[in-house]
This record gives C-alpha cells, sequence and structure tokens, in this order.
C-alpha cells in the first residue's frame, strides 16, 4: 500500500493533480494507493478536493490539522497507516515529509518524497524549506519534477544515489481539444472578436502575473485585438484587479477565479502566456500543450527541457517584460505559426509527458524499494 500524503488549503493547487490521480493509475501497475489529506477542520475549500478525488476514483484519508502545535496528527497518521497496511510513505510537501519521519518512528515504511517546488515565498517559507532540506536527507528516495531540484536537493545534502528525475505529466486523453476557440469561446459567454491570451496559476507574487497584466495593457495600447483572461485564487486577486482597473482593462483582461474544470478555457485561448517568475515544472503549460494551445513561457526551471523555442512554443527570459510582449505580439499576428506550435506542443506532450509514462517510472520507485507490485488491474486509457 503506497500512502500518498499532502498538506492543503483551500482547493490546493499543482501538486494535486499528481497525487490525486496516481491512486489509479498505480492500481493498474499493481500498487494500491490511498490519499492522506492534511486539512483545517474548517476549510470549506476543501470540498473541491473531495470532489476531485471522487472524480479520480482516489480514496481518501483527511486529518484534521489545527496547526503547527497540533501533536495528535502524529497519532492519528500513524493509526491510519497501521490500519490501512501502508508499505510506502510519499510525502508531497515539507510538513508531509516531516510527518513521514516520525509515523515512521511506530509504523516502520519505506519513505519517499516528490519535490514539487519551493516558490511561495511569504516570511516563514525559508524556515519551512530549511526544515524540509533537512527531512529530505532522510529520505529513501527523492523524486524531482526538474532538473535544477535534483541540483538544489544535491546542493542541500541529499545523496545522489537517492535522488530520481520524473518530471510532471498529465492525462493525454482527457487533455485533448475537442472544440476550436471559437466554439468554446461561445459556450463559456466570452467575447467572439479578438484573440485571447490566457493564463492559470495561484495568484501570488511568483507568477509574474502582474507583468502580464502591464504586457497586455501595452498590447492593448498598441491597438492588437486582444482579451486577456487570468484563471486561478491567491492574494494578490485584489492588487492585480486595481492594477485592472488603473489602467482602464476592465473590458479587457479578466480575472475569473478558480475553475474547477480549466480544459475549456485553454480551449478557447488562442495563446497561452506563463509569465512566472519561478516554478518547477508547470502542468498548467502540459495542459495548454495538450489541449493544442500555443504557448509562450518564461525560462524557468523545467520549461526548456518541454519547450523548444520556436518549434513546440515561445521561451522568454523570466522578468523581462518587453520579451514576453514581443512573443505574445508575434502569436496573435502569426496564425500559421499558432497552428504550428500548437500541434508540435502536443506531440511532445503525447510523446513524453503522459501520465501512464510517469507513473511506470513511479512504480519502477517503488519496486526498487523492494516493496513489490500486487495483481494488476486493468490498465488505464489514456
Amino acid at each position: 500500500m503506497i500512502l500518498h500524503a499532502r498538506v492543503v488549503a483551500g482547493e490546493g493547487g499543482g501538486p494535486d493533480k499528481t497525487v490525486l490521480n496516481s491512486p489509479r493509475t498505480l492500481r493498474a501497475r499493481g500498487y494500491d494507493s490511498v490519499c492522506m489529506y492534511l486539512r483545517s477542520p474548517g476549510d470549506s475549500g476543501f470540498e473541491r478536493i473531495r470532489q476531485r478525488a471522487l472524480d479520480c476514483q482516489a480514496d481518501l484519508v483527511e486529518i484534521d490539522d489545527r496547526g503547527f502545535w497540533d501533536a495528535s496528527v502524529v497519532r492519528r497518521a500513524a493509526e491510519a497507516c497501521r490500519r490501512l497496511g501502508v508499505d510506502v510513505w510519499h510525502g508531497h510537501d515539507y510538513k508531509t515529509n516531516v510527518l513521514g519521519l516520525l509515523v515512521a518512528r511506530r509504523r516502520p515504511m519505506r519513505l519517499v518524497s516528490t519535490v514539487h517546488g519551493w516558490v511561495h515565498h511569504t516570511r516563514v517559507t525559508p524556515l519551512y524549506y530549511a526544515v524540509d532540506r533537512w527531512a529530505l536527507r532522510r529520505y529513501e528516495r527523492v523524486v524531482c519534477v526538474s532538473p535544477d531540484l535534483v541540483d538544489r536537493c544535491g546542493r542541500a545534502g541529499v545523496a545522489q544515489e537517492r535522488l530520481v528525475l520524473i518530471e510532471n505529466a498529465i492525462d493525454t486523453d482527457r487533455f485533448r481539444r475537442r472544440r476550436a476557440p471559437h466554439a468554446a469561446k461561445q459556450a463559456l459567454g466570452l467575447p467572439a472578436e479578438g484573440l485571447l491570451i490566457g493564463a492559470v496559476g495561484r495568484l501570488s507574487p511568483e507568477k509574474g502575473f502582474d507583468r502580464l497584466i502591464a504586457v497586455l495593457g501595452e498590447m492593448v495600447d498598441a491597438g492588437l485585438p486582444i482579451q486577456g483572461v487570468i484563471l486561478g485564487e491567491g492574494g494578490e486577486r485584489n492588487a492585480l484587479q486595481r492594477q485592472i482597473d488603473a489602467h482602464g482593462l476592465r473590458e479587457r483582461v479578466r480575472l475569473v477565479g478558480f475553475q474547477p474544470d480549466p480544459a475549456p478555457w485553454f480551449e478557447a485561448m488562442d495563446a497561452y502566456a506563463l509569465s512566472s517568475l519561478r516554478e518547477g515544472l508547470p502542468n498548467v503549460v502540459l495542459e495548454a500543450m495538450a489541449l493544442g494551445t500555443p504557448v509562450v513561457a518564461t525560462r524557468v526551471a523545467g520549461v526548456p527541457r518541454l519547450i523548444e523555442h520556436g518549434e513546440s512554443g515561445l521561451v522568454v527570459p523570466p522578468g523581462d517584460n518587453a520579451a514576453l510582449r514581443e512573443g505574445l505580439t508575434r502569436l496573435v499576428g502569426d496564425p500559421a505559426l499558432r497552428e504550428r506550435l500548437a500541434r508540435e506542443g502536443r506531440r511532445v506532450v503525447e510523446a513524453r509527458y503522459s501520465f501512464a509514462a510517469r507513473m511506470d517510472k513511479m512504480a519502477q520507485v517503488y519496486k526498487g524499494l523492494g516493496v513489490e507490485p500486487g495483481p494488476a488491474a486493468a490498465p488505464e486509457r489514456e
């Protein structure tokens, strides 16, 4: 039994796509697994995680987490591991990495962690990251989603023989374009006129949405026929809306909040913009490419391995507004380029970033620790 452990607030983020999709895919490889989530008892946003778990056919164990000093979390997590017969604790963030070490003292298990990236910068995150690096040095396998994270973990003291590169991936059947942009816009009630440039992510500083809004404003001022849409929630929402209002963009750029199913929005986009200053390997870029949406992305972490500039997308330096504007302007003015990048982007994701291929690699990690698979269920279709 594999237990995927995660701490979450609200509707979660990118790593939850990997966590919640893992059980059904591992089942086809002979591994039973369950998702354990630590969440605040009063968090109404967690209902979305429950629904996503149901949609993904993932068994969900919920642990009330009342904060840093709630020592009962260790006891309740250990009880759940004993009850379920857990063989592998697979942590997905700093808190579950520490918790795994504590639970393993009560219930011996193999310890695996996936490092999704250290990007959400607040006053206390340097402390959290220091704790995480301490914990990771004690894990048997540390899976990293991009080469830069392998390097950072190595510099943090994780032994090289314990590090494994397994990049993010997506379900290429679910994320497959079924409608042209004009039809998708109509279905969502979006304006038909102009090209739609979109972005998806947590509304936080490292995503660079303030830069994207500034670029979209410059493109509007230049007379380009564009609209902009940003999906997501976060602490920067009010500041971003004030920026939109201050530049007179309310009719052209919209913050539409968290969307439980982003696929129709990707289909409506004529171009996708990743403006991030820091990332691991962004799932949202994989989703855009899988849905045949041409991408302009900043050169962060795993992006250069995913996108070949000019072939499967356009890559620009992070923090360079002029380069981002130039890339988006190039797409807006060249329908043939948009079509070519969209086609090649889909091919790259199918060939190298399917979720089934990722979980084949993950199953080998478990097997390498001596945890053998049982009888496999019917294979998952992608």
